[in-house]
């Protein structure tokens, strides 16, 4: 899976972090303990981006070249501040809506819900640097562009995020099955922040513990449970329902 929007090689991944380039993940082989590869971890961690050990298949499938057991993913967009997000949202919409991905890691499911959110109308999409899908080839393409019209935000936790839009006058929503409320009882016709969970854990119990409001869809088949961006589009369209 060769292209432009990847460095590989320990070295220079360190000098694209140090030069500024706009790093979305770096993807490290486990068990490689080397002076430069510690090196690479300091410059990581010192910057705040995200990282993940990864077996080597997964880095040879990523790059045929000498990567040295690290490849690094350049975003093609850029990130905004969340000072910035809610100030120049807030200030051109008095009843804004808002979207968190609570670590939702699938790159596809990613890309489908911000080309929802786009439809929808949504002001900004707040993600968490460590642990959330990439802004891959993957993304771009199910969001069929959508990735590029919407501002995107980079926290360093999801809480800190909520209490910001909490003190803003933006009322938090969680969409959960752990609550008795269901979504048709919820109101959304005010400015509200929808938060999403990963696809395999939900929402991070700590963050249930300060949302607003929690929310559930009905659920009538054997399952008992959807897809996370067909769940955001529900979500979504009731925010839009109640709007119209």
């Amino acid at each position: 899976m060769e292209n432009a929007n990847q460095v590989f090689g320990i070295r220079a991944i360190i000098e694209a972090i140090q030069s500024g380039t706009i790093i979305d993940k770096v993807f490290i082989q486990k068990d490689l303990n080397s002076d430069l590869m510690k090196e690479l971890l300091r410059v990581i961690k010192q910057k705040n981006i995200n990282f993940s050990y990864v077996p080597a298949e997964k880095l040879n499938k990523l790059s045929s070249k000498n990567h040295q057991g690290a490849v690094a993913t350049i975003s093609p967009i850029s990130f905004i501040q969340i000072e910035e997000l809610i100030e120049t949202v807030l200030n051109k919409n008095d009843k804004p809506l808002f979207l968190i991905l609570d670590q939702l890691s699938d790159a596809r499911n990613f890309g489908a819900i911000i080309r929802t959110a786009e439809c929808t109308g949504v002001d900004g999409i707040i993600i968490q640097k460590q642990g959330s899908a990439p802004v891959n080839g993957d993304t771009i393409k199910t969001s069929a562009g959508a990735v590029f019209n919407i501002p995107i935000c980079k926290v360093d936790h999801i809480k800190d995020a909520i209490f910001h839009l909490q003190a803003s006058g933006v009322k938090t929503i969680a969409a959960t099955e752990k609550t008795e409320n269901n979504i048709y009882d919820i109101n959304f016709n005010t400015p509200v922040a929808i938060i999403m969970g990963s696809e395999d854990r939900g929402i991070n119990p700590s963050v249930l513990k300060i949302v607003d409001e929690k929310a559930k869809l009905p659920m009538f088949g054997n399952i008992g449970s959807l897809n996370v961006s067909v769940a955001c589009g529900a979500f979504l369209y009731e925010a839009i329902r109640q709007r119209l």
